[in-house]
C-alpha cells in the first residue's frame, strides 16, 4: 500500500543531536493526524524534517512511495504547503500579496500570476473568511488574523498535503472551530492529508483521525484518538500531578477540594455538573450520590467529589448505598438538590431529600 507519508526509523534534531528518534508511522491519504505532547518534547522538530527544513539525522520519509529527500524543489512545493511557528513577516506586503506567495510554485521565473492563480488567492482567501483582509499590511493585522492568512497561502499551493504548527494559536473559540472545520472539509472532500501540532487536547481528540504521542525523545504511542485519550496514557504523556484528564468530557479537571465534605449533592442526568464546579471553585469539599455509574453526573463527580456513593446501572439503589447516603446527610451542614430525576431504578432516593428536609439541610436549586 502507499501511503500519503511514511515515516520509517527516523531520528530527527540540530547540529547532528537527535531531539526524537525511532519515529515510524504511516498516514493514509485524506487523514488528519495530530501530534500532541508537551512543550519542548520535539513536535515541531518532527514537522520540521516531515516538510523538509530540517536534514533528517537517520531514517527515511516517503509521499506516495517515493523518497522525500530526492524529490525535486518545486515538486514538492506543488505537493506539500507549510506553515510553521516562526511565520513570514514579509515588508511592504499586503495579506493577498502574502496570500500570492503560494502561488509561486506554479507562476514562471518572474512570478507572474496568471487569471487562474488570481482565482486561486480569490477561492483561498474566501475559504478561512479573510477577504476583507486582502489589502491590508500582513504586518498590521493581529495574530489570529495572521494565521489565517497563512493557511490561505498554503491552500493556495493545492497541495495534497499540508504541514501545520499550532494553527489554533491566538485564535479565539470561534475561529479555532472555524478553521478546524476547514480542514476537516479539505481532508473529506478533497482528499488532503493534514498533518498538525496542537496543544488543545480536546480540540486533538475532537478532530483527527490519528495521534502522535511525543514524549521523552521518542515517539510513545501511535493510533486513533480512541486508543491513545486515556486517563492514564494523558497523565503519563503530560505528567500530570495536578488535576486530571477526563476521557468522558474530553478535557482537564483541577483538582478537586480536599477535606471534611461541607455539601451532598443530590443530582443526576447532568443536573449536578455546574453545582459541582461551582462547589470546586469555591473550595467546598463535597459528596454527590447516589449515582449510576453510567451518569454523565458520574464520571464528573467520581474527579471532584471527595465520595461518590454509586448503584449498578439500571438496577435499583442497593441498601448498602442507601444507607451510606443517609449517614453522609446526617454528617454534613448542608443537602444540595441540584434537580435530581426520580425514577424507577432510583426511587429509593427518594428518602435522601426527606431525610435532609427532616434534619433542615435541603436546599432546592433554582435556575
Amino acid at each position: 500500500m502507499s501511503y500519503a507519508i511514511q515515516a520509517r526509523g527516523l531520528a530527527v534534531g540540530y547540529d547532528g543531536v537527535p531531539v526524537v528518534r525511532d519515529i515510524s508511522f504511516a498516514i493514509e491519504k485524506g487523514e488528519i493526524v495530530t501530534l500532541i505532547g508537551p512543550n519542548g518534547a520535539g513536535k515541531s522538530t518532527i514537522l520540521k524534517s516531515l516538510a523538509r527544513q530540517l536534514r533528517l539525522l537517520a531514517g527515511t520519509v516517503e509521499l506516495d512511495g517515493r523518497d522525500l529527500a530526492a524529490l525535486p524543489a518545486r515538486e514538492l512545493a506543488r505537493r506539500m504547503a507549510v506553515a510553521l511557528t516562526e511565520r513570514t513577516r514579509p515588508e511592504l506586503m499586503t495579506c493577498r500579496e502574502a496570500v500570492s506567495m503560494g502561488r509561486y510554485p506554479y507562476t514562471g521565473p518572474l512570478g507572474v500570476l496568471s487569471p487562474e492563480d488570481e482565482a486561486q488567492v480569490d477561492a483561498a482567501l474566501e475559504t478561512v473568511r479573510a477577504r476583507d483582509l486582502g489589502e491590508r499590511d500582513f504586518n498590521a493585522v493581529s495574530d489570529g488574523q495572521r494565521q489565517r492568512v497563512l493557511l490561505a497561502r498554503a491552500l493556495c499551493q493545492q497541495p495534497e498535503i499540508i504541514v501545520l504548527d499550532e494553527p489554533t494559536s491566538f485564535l479565539d473559540i470561534r475561529h479555532k472551530l472555524e478553521l478546524l472545520a476547514i480542514l476537516r472539509r479539505m481532508a473529506r472532500e478533497e482528499g488532503i492529508t493534514v498533518v498538525m501540532s496542537l496543544h488543545e487536547i480536546d480540540l486533538a481528540q475532537k478532530i483527527s483521525d490519528k495521534i502522535v504521542c511525543v514524549q521523552g525523545e521518542t515517539v510513545a504511542q501511535f493510533g486513533p484518538p480512541e486508543e491513545v485519550f486515556t486517563e492514564a496514557r494523558i497523565r503519563s504523556l503530560y505528567d500530570l500531578e495536578q488535576g486530571a484528564y477526563d476521557p468522558a468530557f474530553g478535557g482537564v479537571e483541577l483538582p478537586r477540594a480536599e477535606g471534611e465534605p461541607q455539601v451532598f449533592v443530590l443530582s443526576n442526568c447532568g443536573s449536578g455538573v455546574p453545582v459541582y464546579r461551582r462547589l470546586q471553585r469555591r473550595g467546598l469539599p463535597f459528596v454527590a450520590g447516589i449515582l449510576p455509574t453510567n451518569d454523565v453526573d458520574y464520571h464528573l463527580a467520581r474527579r471532584l467529589a471527595v465520595e461518590v456513593v454509586t448503584q449498578e446501572p439500571f438496577g435499583e439503589v442497593s441498601d448498602a448505598a442507601l444507607a451510606r447516603a443517609l449517614a453522609l446527610i446526617g454528617a454534613v451542614p448542608r443537602v444540595i438538590d441540584a434537580g435530581v430525576t426520580i425514577g424507577p431504578g432510583n426511587r429509593r432516593a427518594q428518602a435522601l431529600a426527606e431525610a435532609a428536609r427532616a434534619q433542615g439541610k435541603y436546599e432546592r436549586v433554582t435556575e
